[in-house]
């Protein structure tokens, strides 16, 4: 059996996608709407010196394996990949030939890898972390994420809204989950280009305070808030949240920070955010989750090393807990997962359009990584292996919680 054979073995032959490789072997439908093209003996060594995830992104950020059509999905089907599936007989040949490969192929790991060094989860190595990711150029962002700036899952109010509409609309669920109104202070960790905090001051005329340890985010928002005739409420600060030493806020908003904080370090994050908030103030946690507690926090191989170093994912039931060990009481809780697979398809779709500027602005394997990420991401809450919760706590004003009776931001 030859190469694309094996491969479509592996994925499942009744599944509408092309396979070709480099010794000229064909499988699968032809004119399929998804081709998969084993293009050198490289790909093999990477697949097989990292079976799985890491293996399969080394191969395509690299160019040696290539898929052509829809990314998200070819992912789909390769996400089945497993050697189980073949019989031991073709399985035999096709480890041999794996190892032969390995053997030729001397392997060089893509520079686009980051291994990052320090005490894990420390400001220096965090800042490091942040800068991999972030600092890729603004202008990219500007591409993939729209007019909007907003790098977090949108809330889509229909089904037909678009990028920018649902992004406004998760914006104002924030705040008013928060109940913002004017003259209150908020507090927004990890707060990106500053999209929520443009919001809260243009539209509910709070004092509204953002912190990134992305310098390059940072500028951008100092800018946008000036451009937007805002200074006077809104503020975005280069600093770790660790080292905001105002207290006494109405309001805290943290959306999609927690995935960089780290378990061991989640106790204390939830602890320097409750001692920042006066009672009777509210706190919205918005972030990625595992699906249950069972799992362990680590991203895979390809996430961490090519997308977010550090990066790690607790349950729903961690976050709630340790809500409610620090002393919030948990008032709100719901999972917009769906709103995020939409999202990320919107932002695949951003990145398509921009494909050439972005090649040229971030290098082709770069951009590979993120074409790749956004597909894998979107599968990933398709599935149900990852979520996003949103968890509203309250720090009591003795036992006054100061929320309506019933929630008033529907």
């Amino acid at each position: 059996m030859r190469l694309a054979e094996v491969f479509q073995q592996v994925v499942g032959s009744d599944q509408a996608v092309e396979f070709s490789a480099y010794d000229g072997s064909h499988a699968g439908p032809e004119g399929a709407g998804t081709r998969i093209e084993v293009r050198t003996p490289m790909a093999l060594s990477y697949l097989a010196s990292a079976p799985g995830e890491l293996g399969l992104a080394r191969a395509y950020v690299t160019g040696n394996l290539e898929i052509i059509g829809d990314v998200h999905g070819a992912l789909a089907h390769l996400s089945e990949l497993s050697l189980s599936e073949v019989p031991w007989s073709q399985r035999l040949n096709l480890l041999a030939l794996l190892g032969k490969v390995r053997v030729n192929n001397r392997i060089e790991v893509p520079a686009q890898e980051r291994r990052l060094h320090g005490v894990r989860h420390s400001k220096a190595r965090d800042r490091e972390a942040i800068a991999h990711h972030y600092d890729v150029g603004n202008k990219f962002y500007e591409w993939v994420l729209g007019p909007s700036m907003a790098y977090t899952c949108a809330v889509y109010p229909s089904a037909d809204a678009t990028l920018e509409e649902a992004q406004f609309a998760k914006h104002d669920l924030v705040a008013k989950k928060l109940g913002l109104k004017e003259g209150m202070r908020l507090l927004d960790v990890g707060c990106g280009w500053g999209g929520m905090v443009m919001h809260a001051a243009k539209h509910y005329g709070v004092r509204a305070v953002g912190v990134t340890l992305s310098r390059n985010q940072a500028e951008w928002a100092q800018k946008a808030i000036v451009e937007a005739g805002l200074s006077e409420l809104a503020e975005v600060r280069f600093l770790d949240y660790r080292d905001v030493r105002e207290e006494g806020f109405d309001a805290i908003s943290s959306i999609g920070l927690t995935e960089h904080i780290g378990k061991a370090k989640l106790p204390a994050y939830f602890r320097s955010l409750y001692g920042k908030l006066k009672p009777g103030g509210r706190m919205l946690n918005h972030c990625i989750t595992r699906p249950n507690n069972l799992q362990r926090a680590r991203t895979g191989g390809f996430i961490d090393r090519y997308v977010f170093p550090d990066g790690e994912l607790v349950g729903p039931g961690h976050i709630v807990s340790l809500m409610t060990d620090t002393g919030f009481e948990v008032r709100h809780e719901e999972n917009i997962r769906e709103h995020y697979a939409l999202t990320l398809a919107a932002w695949g779709r951003n990145l398509d359009d921009h494909w050439e500027e972005a090649v040229e602005e971030v290098g082709e394997a770069r951009a590979r990584v993120w074409r790749l990420y956004l597909a894998a991401s979107r599968l990933g809450f398709d599935r149900n292996n990852i979520q996003l919760h949103q968890v509203l706590g309250v720090k009591l004003d003795r036992t006054d919680a100061k929320m309506p009776l019933r929630p008033d931001w529907a």
